[in-house]
């Protein structure tokens, strides 16, 4: 069933006053504030459905932890598995992300961690900086920057 909340705030445009003042107003001259037509009050009406459980999707069967802009599906040479993730049901029961389950095929380990977790991309000096990440000159062999990532990654044997 769903919820209505209605309410009067202050206006933040104009902090209430109905005038407002910008950039190209000066030496005392301000204008009707647009967002609340000089009332220095706006009205918010929010429907809502209350919450009560994540609902289930069956046109869902592969979960990305995130997604760096890359179209995904499948076609005569990909399928679903190609974009790492995993299965739907295995994340709908709370399991974590496995191991390897970044967009390897697609993406090097600091485009996709500059998306899912900037504390864990690579800062290393051969990364491009600046411009996109398939112009650097170590992309076409992002495996190889998967596997240094992998060892990086490894705790350390005593």
């Amino acid at each position: 069933m769903p919820k209505l909340i209605e309410f009067d705030a202050v206006c933040t445009s104009c902090k209430g006053s109905g005038v407002f003042v910008g950039l190209a107003e000066r030496d005392g001259i301000s204008v009707i504030c647009t967002e609340c037509t000089g009332t220095g009050c706006v009205s918010h009406r929010i429907e809502y459905e209350p919450f009560r459980n994540r609902r289930t999707r069956t046109d869902v069967t592969r979960v990305l932890r995130s997604n760096p802009g890359i179209c995904c599906g499948t076609n005569n040479s990909l399928k679903l598995t190609d974009f790492g993730g995993m299965p739907y049901d295995d994340w709908l029961n709370g399991e974590p992300f496995p191991p390897k389950s970044e967009m390897r095929v697609h993406s090097c380990p600091a485009w996709w961690f500059q998306c899912v977790d900037y504390s864990k991309k690579p800062r290393w000096a051969e990364c491009l900086v600046g411009g996109f990440f398939s112009a650097c000159k170590h992309f076409a062999d992002k495996a190889g920057c998967w596997g240094r990532w992998d060892k990086e990654q490894e705790e350390p044997k005593p």
